[in-house]
């Protein structure tokens, strides 16, 4: 069942990824797309990642207090699937809150949608990329001021 759940998450994150970038470059869709993508569908992950928390808590051995204890936490298909719940919502509500910020600032589509891709497979070095453009523009902008 695990395997199951896992392939019905990921595919579901890609479509909505796909629906995030592609809005950067068609303003029309970002009214539906940026709300669901960054908030709804993030909160209907964290709902999925606490059910299964609850379901399986205590099922698994390990802990969070060392890297062998993650290890062991994590050797348990359900406890994975568990954690990788909250890489995809956590990932995607960053990844909406890119893209909003981003369309607010002025950012281009086209620096943004790699920005998101890096964020949808990279995590923290997509959110690091989107810090320093914001830094450089402003650093532009107080320049030329």
């Amino acid at each position: 069942m695990a395997a199951n759940l896992f392939l019905a998450a990921n595919l579901t994150a890609l479509v909505l990824w796909a629906a995030l970038i592609l809005a950067r470059f068609f303003k029309p869709m970002r009214r539906l797309v940026d709300p669901f993508c960054g908030y709804v569908a993030p909160a209907l992950f964290s709902l999925g990642y606490l059910v299964l928390l609850v379901l399986n808590w205590g099922s698994a051995g390990g802990d969070m207090g060392s890297l062998a204890g993650v290890q062991a936490l994590f050797s348990d298909p359900n406890m994975m699937l568990v954690g990788w719940l909250h890489y995809i919502a956590f990932d995607l509500f960053v990844g909406g809150w890119i893209a909003r910020t981003g369309d607010e600032e002025g950012v281009s589509p086209w620096l943004l949608a790699p920005i998101l891709l890096f964020t949808l497979l990279f995590g923290p070095v997509g959110f690091l990329a989107f810090v320093l453009v914001r830094l450089v523009r402003r650093r532009t902008a107080t320049v030329s001021a």
